[in-house]
């Protein structure tokens, strides 16, 4: 099946042709019948021609809809510089968190509150 991101089936991107099925070999179809010898042969050599382009193309799609992605958390995202005086919280890590607390453990060290700003965003 074409995955939707790329538009095309990992198969055909990686050995430049759709795959087929035994069933799909064994009955003859349009697809199929028409194809003799020499003419698939120059099919196939330009299918494997083509299949840099259409990597490209799919790397390009890709690329755009992790960008569509992005945008769309980024639109609902609320960015909130931190300042001297904020209150904020530590996630703890699993070296830290209480072996007996189970999954209703705190995951949250804190309120510390800002005194000094460092440099590239970090506190104290």
């Amino acid at each position: 099946m074409p995955k939707t991101s790329t538009g095309v089936t990992l198969y055909s991107l990686v050995y430049g042709t759709d795959a087929v099925i035994p069933i799909e070999v064994g009955e003859p179809r349009l697809r199929y019948s028409n194809e003799s010898g020499p003419n698939n042969d120059e099919s196939r050599l330009q299918d494997l021609d083509e299949v840099e382009e259409r990597r490209d193309t799919t790397h390009i799609r890709m690329i755009a809809q992790k960008q569509q992605a992005e945008r769309y958390y980024n639109k609902k995202a609320k960015v909130r510089p931190l300042r001297v005086g904020d209150y904020i919280l530590k996630a703890k890590t699993q070296a830290v968190k209480d072996p007996n607390g189970g999954k209703l453990g705190t995951n949250w060290d804190g309120p510390y509150k800002i005194t000094a700003t460092a440099s590239k965003g970090a506190f104290q």
